[in-house]
């Protein structure tokens, strides 16, 4: 079977593999979506302290069951499934009090485990320990599934974030997770969402497809200014930062209203990761800033019903669907922002 392979930074390279064989509690699956995202391209340019190469790169997976482990139950060849990326332990003391987004146990598809850019992999025991392998609805395309995992990972965020009714919300970056956020605030009940980025043709390709009340464009206004201008003065309740920049958390926090809460979804560059916080702004607006960190098998679940359901829709998000065999050509439409999400489909 084909896979791609990562070996080195700079070094991903398309070739052929043994197809791999289920140990006793595992599932086979093939793969039928697998979509990108920028930490694929991260990957392909630096590696990652957590691969030991050669890997099979891909974490955001749908596909078929076809064999299963002798001590497996409850799933069978044909079953269609989306595979968490992240998972957590199940038995540590965050764990156990429910945070299994902190887990410190924490192993990963793509990472630890070969992924899903591929022709067939395994799911390890590791997922189904955690009940991380998710049916997908009936009616639901592969492609589609595909996209529940960044999807739990938004809704990580806008959980802790608290996104409620009559919310303004700001997402700074518009790529697909920044869409994702737009979307869910939506569904979340946000009054208004207010959508920004640098990057011109980025941002309008975003808008054109997820409509936000305003399209911002950072590198030609005071995102701040623009911000209280739309909101009469009072600023946000909600600021999203999808972007790995520290120029816009510090803008976040300045941007925010009166107990406003402040979601760093985006990490920093490790060598950039400290940013200027006006303390006194986080003391006497009672501001509240809260971090996000990948999601759970939970808010997998949860991913999958609200694209099932129609609330947050997601195919038209998918703009660019290429075989295995041009992944890198994906990871390079991702690097150069052409596209709101890529899906390889082996």
């Amino acid at each position: 079977m084909r896979v791609v392979r990562f070996h080195a930074p700079g070094d991903v390279r398309i070739e052929e593999a043994p197809e791999p064989v289920p140990g006793p509690a595992d599932v086979k699956i093939r793969v039928r979506a697998c979509s990108t995202c920028g930490t694929d391209v991260k990957i392909l340019n630096f590696g990652h302290h957590h691969i030991v190469p050669p890997r099979v790169m891909g974490h955001e997976i749908a596909g078929e069951v076809v064999e299963v482990g002798g001590d497996v139950t409850g799933w069978a060849p044909g079953d269609r499934v989306q595979v968490i990326a992240a998972i957590p332990c199940g038995r540590c003391a965050e764990c156990r009090r429910g945070r299994m987004t902190v887990c410190p146990n924490q192993v990963s598809m793509g990472y630890h485990f070969d992924g899903g850019f591929a022709e067939y992999m395994v799911v390890p025991h590791n997922v189904l320990d955690v009940d991380g392998l998710n049916r997908i609805p009936d009616g639901l395309s592969f492609a589609e599934a595909s996209v529940a995992e960044p999807l739990a990972c938004v809704l990580n965020g806008q959980s802790l974030a608290a996104v409620g009714e009559g919310d303004d919300v700001v997402v700074m970056g518009s790529g697909p997770i920044g869409c994702l956020h737009v979307r869910l605030a939506r569904a979340r009940g946000a009054a208004r969402v207010f959508l920004v980025d640098l990057n011109r043709e980025r941002l309008d390709l975003a808008a054109g497809l997820v409509r936000p009340d305003a399209a911002i464009r950072a590198a030609e206004t005071d995102v701040v200014d623009a911000i209280l201008e739309f909101t009469g003065g009072r600023g946000a309740d909600v600021v999203i930062t999808a972007a790995a920049a520290g120029a816009a958390q510090e803008q976040a926090v300045r941007m925010a209203a009166r107990q406003g809460r402040i979601s760093f979804f985006g990490g920093l560059p490790k060598d950039k990761p400290v940013i200027a916080l006006d303390a006194n702004l986080v003391h006497y607006r009672e501001l509240s800033i809260v971090g996000a960190n990948g999601s759970s098998p939970r808010h997998n679940k949860d991913a999958l019903r609200l694209i099932a359901g129609g609330a947050v829709p997601v195919a038209d998000l998918i703009t660019h669907r290429l075989p295995l065999d041009r992944a890198l050509d994906a990871f390079g439409i991702v690097a150069r922002g052409e596209a709101i999400k890529v899906t390889v489909e082996p």
